[in-house]
């Protein structure tokens, strides 16, 4: 079926059912940002391959809601159907809840499958509707019947991440959460933290590093939700005497609603699914955090040192990439997606190389613009020596994560407008990275710093200025980030966290503009006024000075700058050729 048609199909059911609208999310039923092909369903009946969109339809409209991230994306993989992109002023802000209350009448029904709308959500979409009257059926998958060629779960087997990897074992963290536990269970469905508490890995969703599963902590015992031949007989023996008991994934419920009489279990409603939420006896319930997320934040001193050993390995990697991206291109033309495989093959050749971290986003010229451009073979950009290249990608390694994006000019010929753009961009990821702040300061604060150089000159980017970063595991994780907006955003920075710093600027089908380092926020002094805090910047390659306007800069951004260099070139030398070495030093010449 084509995305007309697969509508139409959706619209039966939704008659049979009696239903005014159904919505379908970009999530699974753990909440998760990617997810496994078996969840994709708003992107089976949109053709929208972005990772963040909501598709809602009616008997007379089919929408689709995405940010600014995706808009060029979208308006070009919605061509041809019925499909209406809506394009969201706020990132994650709830508009398309806006639009259903003002487009549908009193007494209207809104279908949804539960499994896939966390507490929150579902509580959100109540608030909204309760005041016109429209009713929420949220038991209800009506994908499932007409996606006749629906993607099996994943199957991967799961293995350990070894204790010299991790720094603390299973049955330390266990224990750290009992601790902050305020219930006699803890449920846990987001797969990140099932993956960080119990040390173990998979590879059941693309470049993410997890298996999909459900935990509930117990005071004596640990449940494992899980498909169970994923797991060795050895490893189920060792999860056997930590006391991890191994349930089918399937029986989650079942075992919710069956808690013992008089025992409470804690859920987060922002990262529980509806689905459980109703299989629990509400007197049973108690409100909490997602504790694991909160402890997986700020990395062990093991996790710190091995985050080092990693960026090393991936500055090796690009140090590889770019020198072979100059010397082709004085041959021939190279075509986007060839730099992404190119790119994959020389981190793999670096010692406990996993995978990547996500598909790497090689955006040439006007495609740079595209903020989550992904190159295909039949469509993407050749490349020739002129113009900028933006280039992010990561590596997943047993000992860290990575995500770096440099822009470069391919010719050293950048306009002025292009050198004066990306040195506003530099500007503001010199500020991030040079900042000192009290303890107490959150993202939304850290992200105007990164902006006002663009501010001044009435310029702004659309996406958040960072991210947390998992070790190992999801390249985007949670509490933390540095954004204009709430959610991540409102979190207060603490020690040991690990997170982006990625300002950046997009020329609507000129170019592109992003400088991304990650970072690890360190303690600096305590004084009258406080404990103070730092970014230490981990990622090792060096930042195209063609592309810098040296006028814009200060002297301290110039120092920073310097400095900068001279660490990559310091740490990366001993382990590149001596003709590789040559490269690096005139890359990284003074400014």
């Amino acid at each position: 079926m084509n995305t007309n048609q697969k509508i139409a199909a959706l619209r039966l059911a939704m008659q049979a059912h009696q239903l005014d609208a159904y919505i379908l999310p970009s999530g699974d039923p753990h909440q998760s940002e990617y997810v496994a092909n078996h969840w994709k369903s708003r992107q089976w009946i949109s053709g929208f391959s972005g990772s963040a969109g909501t598709a809602i339809i009616t008997s007379d409209h089919a929408g689709l809601w995405t940010d600014s991230r995706y808009f060029l994306t979208a308006e070009e993989e919605l061509k041809g159907s019925e499909l209406i992109l809506h394009k969201q002023v706020i990132p994650h802000a709830p508009e398309h809840i806006e639009w259903l209350v003002t487009s549908l009448r009193s007494g209207s029904v809104v279908g949804l499958d539960g499994t896939t709308f966390s507490i929150a959500q579902v509580k959100a979409l109540e608030h909204a509707f309760h005041e016109k009257g429209i009713k929420i059926n949220h038991s209800i998958d009506l994908i499932n019947d007409i996606w006749k060629d629906r993607s099996p779960l994943p199957e991967n087997q799961v293995f350990e991440h070894d204790l010299r990897f991790a720094g603390v074992s299973r049955i330390d963290k266990i224990n750290l959460v009992r601790e902050k536990m305020k219930a006699d269970f803890h449920l846990i469905s987001t797969l990140d933290d099932i993956g960080w508490l119990l040390n173990i890995r998979s590879n059941d969703i693309q470049c993410n590093p997890v298996t999909i599963a459900f935990v509930v902590v117990g005071q004596a015992k640990t449940h494992l939700f899980i498909k169970q031949s994923k797991v060795s007989e050895a490893l189920a023996n060792t999860l056997k005497n930590d006391h991890v008991e191994l349930h089918p994934y399937e029986n989650i419920n079942t075992f919710l609603s069956e808690l013992p009489s008089g025992k409470t279990i804690q859920i987060h409603s922002g990262s529980t699914n509806t689905s459980l939420y109703n299989s629990i006896a509400k007197e049973q319930i108690v409100a909490g955090a997602n504790i694991t997320m909160e402890l997986k934040a700020i990395k062990n001193p093991t996790e710190l040192a091995h985050i080092d050993n990693a960026m090393l390995k991936d500055g090796v990697a690009l140090t590889r990439l770019y020198r072979w991206l100059d010397k082709t291109l004085d041959e021939r033309t190279v075509p986007e997606v060839e730099v992404a495989e190119k790119l994959a093959g020389f981190r793999a050749e670096q010692d406990d190389y996993h995978g990547e971290s996500f598909g790497a986003i090689v955006g040439y010229k006007e495609n740079g613009a595209i903020v989550h451009y992904s190159p295909h073979p039949d469509t993407c950009a050749t490349i020739k020596k002129e113009g900028i290249l933006l280039l992010d990608s990561g590596g997943q390694y047993l000992d860290g994560t990575t995500d770096i994006t440099r822009t470069t000019s391919l010719d050293g010929k950048p306009t002025a407008e292009q050198k004066r753009n990306f040195t506003l961009v530099l500007k503001g990821h010199i500020a991030l990275a040079n900042m000192q702040f009290p303890l107490g300061t959150s993202g939304i604060q850290l992200d105007a710093f990164a902006r006002q150089y663009l501010w001044q000159h009435g310029l702004n980017y659309g996406h958040g200025t960072g991210h947390g970063v998992g070790f190992f595991l999801n390249v985007h994780e949670g509490p933390q980030g540095i954004s204009p907006s709430i959610g991540r955003g409102s979190q207060v920075f603490q020690q040991g966290m690990f997170t982006s710093n990625e300002p950046g600027f997009y020329k609507t089908g000129e170019y592109g503009i992003r400088i991304e380092n990650l970072i690890v926020t360190e303690a600096t002094s305590t004084t009258a006024y406080g404990t103070f805090l730092k970014h230490k910047t981990v990622t090792l390659f060096p930042i195209d000075s063609k592309l810098i306007d040296k006028t814009l800069l200060d002297e301290n951004e110039k120092k920073w700058l310097n400095d900068y260099h001279k660490e990559v070139f310091e740490k990366l030398s001993p382990w590149l050729d001596a003709a590789e070495v040559g490269w690096m030093r005139v890359m990284c010449l003074p400014c």
